[in-house]
């Protein structure tokens, strides 16, 4: 298609409706490389599309001289019109639109394609608005016009249907398909949903024969077989009953032998067996079986040539076929011999032969499979059960070898040459298979952990056995995908286990991965078992020195020392020993230190509390240090990211460590808490002094950061905060000061969450309350910047801003009594909070408003912020209930107005009735008769929060047009 001489031609919007005009536009809309003149013309065809000319001028746009684009337009105006418009069609030009659309799908019966197909979409909406009583019978209609016939005889389309058979059957066969598939995407109610289902079921005895009869003709096409066979899927979804149809089903399984139509037949088949209407009739899927069992053979065959494509299609058969059905033919008794055959051949192809991802991708699909019969033979009565249970644990247990055979790594070189996707998805299957292991456990029980330390012991005790590394690792990856959901602490086998992982050959990266998870694992058991952690200890302090088994060798520390930390006494020195020297080599990424640090804190924990302070001074000596040094140096981005690293790593300290931690609870004794001159000289908090101790020489590379970095600082002294509590306090001035110059150069919520956390613990004690109050005005200061320049692209900051001032109002609300703090301004913050979409920073702004409101009476300063501005709160809320927030938000708005009402209820009724009273406010969908009802009801409670809460509910689904539509539910 060429373009036009000049595309910047096209009519605007307001040309008069012409095919010629409608021409141009779609040359603008095709070829115009301006964007806007583009979406002018598309505005203007959309508006075309909808215009009472248009039911003329789409067929003058499906001439035969026109070009594909334009006729597709015609086409698809003309399937606009009857979906949309069929109410402004006459009657009686029903009968004439019917005749035109037939003729001119056979026009196009040869193409475009795409014209075709829109055409009998069009044909097929009209049907589905004609049916049943217009239209008793469209399919046979459909069919009869499509024969061919004589140019003279009745149907006036003969001439054209003798010229291409062929086309014409394609043709009918395309819109065979449409008719179910514009009857399954179309807007309808449910009673006419209803009542067109049952036409069209009907009319599956004149489609049926004919499928079936141009799929076993020889002279048939590939491409009619398929079009056939794509009908037929497109059928099945309008649930037509298997009983009718299983003879055509199986006439498909025919099909899998043509290369060319064996993926639109698996389809097809699939399709069809996986109906769960199917089940009513047993007959037909007994009579399938025996179809999808012969398959196995072809099965086989593809496996062995390495033909994926042939082997996903078959085993999606076996699949669906015994997926669907199990439990309605687990109980046909009289053949369970075939369904015992078909869950074989559905093991077959878990086993399937190759590494997934790679060399093949079948086994994947059976995955589900499994779980589905294994519920189904697990529901019967106890006494049917068993009898089932005697004739599948044995199929599970193959099921079992099976997986662990599936779940081996390649080679070494052979893994090493795969694709970062290929290694991603071979992860993921592996966690498929864990999880399918764990699943089979509640089948075959205590029995399969037996079996498989049996078959490790053998492999690592018995010197004629030569089983390769990945043998080993399946079996101990069987034993961790148990032990990580299942309570294996009754287990008898887990003693030895424990003994035999230690006589392992960790050298291979991959087996030692997996030992290092296993240990994991069992780490509930070990804390329940502490004498065997010294035999166990050393593998995982020998891995953590291992840059290559650094995820999996620190997480399994982190693991036993958060189960273990009461029984770590005797190894705490090796602990701390090992992870110091592997913290200052760098061994570890930035997020393994944080991890490894976040044991540390477990373990110390657990200590008593003399040696808690000597060990931990020992481990963060040297970090203290190093970031003094680096504090002392200019700013370049290698210092900074050391600086960050550094405090990430006491943050992940504090997170873990309770210096107030108990005791084991057997002992039944608390540790005791320390005093205030312990913590004084407490090195937890030596770590924030040593950066606050001179806040102007420490801020320094702050002042220039970035969020993140300043982020990390914030959490630091978040968790010491929170870690320290009151014992905190010698550096909270020192720390305001540093947080504001913090926050000043880079504002984040973060800093405002550390803020809230001071005004919680720090704002009631008088020495601190000078140092707080300034940190609030510089804080509150530049936040209003923000809001002044327009805060939607920081919910987060609103959010956190928010929260800060209600606790102010709730902890220290005099602090408003200060001439530094802009009242008026806070109160629009909230106002404009109010407005955001996302649900965090409304609920802290409603927080906000419903601890300020209660002290407006007894702070004048508040009261005559109220007083001028509560009107625009109100209307702010109102606003939002009416439409202009998501729905979702409701509840937090409707304690905003309760709170109103309790606290100023003559205000809130004035403020209702002058907002309400306004055209078309909240909403055009409500009436001034159910405004002033709801605010009759609402001014009515001032306790029931529940109560307000369905009262605004309401109001908001009549505002959007919603109530009693079926969706006030959701």
């Amino acid at each position: 298609m060429e373009p036009p001489a000049n595309p910047g031609d096209g009519p605007p919007v307001e040309l008069e409706l012409t095919v010629e005009n409608v021409e141009s536009a779609l040359c603008q809309l095709y070829f115009d490389p301006d964007m806007e003149r583009k979406n002018m013309a598309q505005k203007w065809l959309t508006q075309a599309q909808g215009s009472a000319q248009a039911w003329q001028f789409c067929w003058a746009l499906l001439g035969p001289d026109k070009l594909p684009e334009v006729q597709f337009f015609g086409a698809s105006t003309l399937h606009t019109k009857i979906s949309r418009h069929w109410s402004d069609l006459p009657t009686d030009q029903h009968e004439g639109l019917r005749a035109q659309l037939l003729s001119h799908i056979l026009r196009f019966s040869s193409g475009p394609k795409m014209v075709l197909t829109r055409l009998c979409v069009a044909l097929a909406s009209m049907a589905l608005n004609l049916i049943p009583q217009a239209w008793p019978q469209p399919v046979a209609d459909m069919v009869r016009a499509f024969q061919p016939q004589k140019p003279d005889s009745e149907g006036g389309a003969g001439a054209e249907a003798s010229q291409d058979p062929h086309a014409h059957c394609l043709a009918l066969l395309e819109l065979l398909t449409v008719l179910p598939e514009e009857f399954q995407s179309g807007r309808l109610v449910q009673a006419r949903r209803a009542q067109l289902r049952e036409a069209l079921a009907g009319e599956w005895a004149v489609v049926c024969p004919m499928l079936r009869q141009l799929l076993q003709s020889q002279d048939s096409s590939n491409q009619v077989k398929d079009k056939v066979l794509r009908c037929l899927s497109s059928w099945v979804g309008l649930d037509v009953p298997l009983g009718e149809s299983h003879e055509l089903v199986q006439d498909c399984f025919a099909a899998l032998s043509n290369p060319e139509l064996f993926d639109t037949a698996v389809e097809t088949i699939v399709t069809a067996i996986s109906q769960p209407d199917c089940q009513r009739y047993i007959d037909a899927l007994v009579n399938l079986m025996p179809l999808v069992l012969g398959l196995h053979d072809q099965l086989k065959t593809a496996a062995q040539d390495g033909d994926m494509e042939t082997s996903h299609g078959i085993c999606r058969i076996a699949v669906a076929m015994g997926e669907t059905h199990s439990r309605v033919l687990l109980e046909q008794v009289d053949h369970w011999q075939e369904y015992l055959a078909l869950v074989n051949m559905i093991l077959y192809c878990t086993g399937i032969p190759g590494h997934y991802p790679v060399s093949e991708t079948t086994s994947s699909l059976t995955l589900t499979f499994w779980y589905t019969l294994q519920d189904d033979i697990l529901s019967f009565e106890e006494e049917k059960q068993a009898v089932y249970l005697q004739v599948y644990r044995p199929v599970y247990f193959q099921l079992v070898d099976v997986l662990l055979h599936k779940s081996h790594y390649p080679s070494q070189e052979e893994y090493t040459s795969w694709s970062t996707d290929d290694k991603e998805q071979f992860r993921i299957y592996r966690v498929d298979i864990s999880d399918t292991l764990m699943y089979v456990y509640e089948m075959l029980g205590a029995e399969l952990l037996s079996n498989l330390y049996d078959r490790l012991g053998r492999q690592l005790m018995d010197p004629q056995q030569s089983a390769v590394w990945q043998d080993t690792e399946a079996l101990l990856f069987g034993f961790q995908s148990i032990a990580e959901t299942i309570d294996v602490n009754y287990s008898d086998v887990i003693p030895g286990l424990i003994g035999l992982i230690p006589r392992i050959n960790i050298s291979n990266v991959m087996l030692a991965d997996t030992v290092m998870y296993t240990i994991g694992s069992l780490a509930e058991w070990l804390a329940d078992h502490p004498v065997m952690l010294g035999g166990i200890l050393p593998m995982v302090l020998q891995g953590l020195v291992k840059a290559e088994l650094s995820v999996s060798s620190v997480s399994t520390l982190k693991r036993i020392c958060r189960e273990c930390r009461h029984d770590l006494a005797p190894y705490a020195q090796d602990i701390l020993t090992v992870s110091q020297d592997v913290l200052l080599k760098e061994i570890h990424k930035s997020s393994q230190c944080m991890w490894l640090m976040q044991a540390l804190g477990f373990l110390l924990s657990g200590l008593p509390v003399d040696e808690i302070l000597g060990r931990l001074h020992s481990l963060i000596t040297p970090h203290v240090q190093r970031l003094d040094t680096l504090a002392q140096h200019e700013l370049n981005p290698t210092n900074k990211q050391s600086i960050v690293h550094i405090l990430g790593m006491m943050s992940s300290l504090f997170t873990t460590l309770d210096i107030n931690v108990q005791a084991d609870s057997s002992e039944g004794a608390a540790s005791p808490r320390l005093t205030p001159s312990q913590t004084t000289q407490n090195p937890v908090s030596s770590g924030p002094s040593s950066i606050t101790q001179n806040p102007h020489k420490n801020c320094m590379p702050w002042n220039t950061g970035t969020v993140v970095e300043n982020k990390i600082m914030c959490g630091v002294f978040d968790k010491s905060v929170r870690t320290l509590l009151h014992d905190f306090g010698p550096m909270v001035a020192q720390l305001s000061e540093m947080l504001g110059q913090i926050y000043s150069a880079f504002p984040q919520a973060s800093a405002l969450d550390l803020a809230r956390q001071m005004v919680h613990i720090f704002a009631g004690d008088e020495h601190h309350i000078s140092d707080i109050r300034g940190l609030i005005e510089v804080l509150t200061s530049a936040t209003l910047t923000i809001f002044q320049q327009g805060p939607r692209d920081h919910p987060d900051i609103a959010e956190s801003f928010m929260h800060l001032h209600a606790q102010i109002l709730k902890r220290k609300p005099d602090m408003y009594l200060s001439d530094q703090l802009d009242i008026k301004a806070l109160f629009y913050c909230g106002i404009l909070s109010l407005k955001f979409p996302e649900t965090p920073t409304v609920k802290a702004a409603s927080l906000f408003f419903t601890e300020l409101l209660p002290r407006c009476k007894d702070m004048p300063s508040l009261g005559e912020v109220l007083q001028g501005d509560g009107k625009l709160l109100t209307e702010t809320i109102l606003q939002a209930v009416g439409g202009g927030s998501p729905r979702s938000l409701t509840e937090y708005f409707s304690e905003v107005l309760l709170s109103l009402n309790r606290h100023c209820p003559a205000l809130l009724s004035q403020w209702l009735r002058e907002t309400l009273q306004t055209p078309g406010f909240p909403s055009a969908q409500v009436s001034t008769e159910q405004k002033h009802t709801f605010s009759q009801q609402l001014l009515r409670e001032q306790t029931n929060k529940r109560r307000v809460k369905e009262i605004v509910k309401e109001f908001s689904l009549l505002c959007r047009g919603l109530q009693g539509s079926g969706y006030s539910d959701y």
